[in-house]
């Protein structure tokens, strides 16, 4: 099998983070099962992980954090998946990165800012 090209590589960093975005959490791990690494990151460093994250899907999350997502791998603005999820109000999922060890001090904001500027320092324990 011949290696893909850039274009090639591009979509398909698209398509996968695509299908995180809308939470097709069956139809994702398939690539990562299939040998695609499961923190590829598109042109603004988002990994599928920060994109599930953000849109809300926890069952999406769960599966990679599962298959062995890095919860700390901030995007091209240094924002991490848990500051993204407190920003988003999404807090089973805040929940579910700091049970995988997420840190709560990386990033701008880092997840304790966010926290307490949306009054949400609770929910880091």
């Amino acid at each position: 099998m011949e290696p893909l090209s850039g274009e090639q590589t591009d979509q398909l960093v698209a398509m996968v983070t695509d299908l995180a975005r809308q939470g097709r959490t069956e139809e994702l791990v398939e690539f990562f099962d299939h040998g695609l690494p499961v923190d590829v990151q598109d042109a603004g460093g988002n990994t599928p992980l920060m994109l599930a994250a953000y849109h809300g899907h926890t069952g999406t999350v769960r599966a990679l954090i599962g298959r062995g997502a890095d919860v700390d791998l901030r995007n091209g603005r240094d924002q991490s998946p848990v500051a993204g999820a407190l920003f988003k109000g999404e807090d089973a999922i805040v929940g579910a990165l700091i049970a995988a060890g997420a840190d709560l001090d990386a990033g701008t904001p880092s997840a304790r800012a966010a926290a307490e500027m949306f009054g949400k320092t609770a929910l880091l324990g």
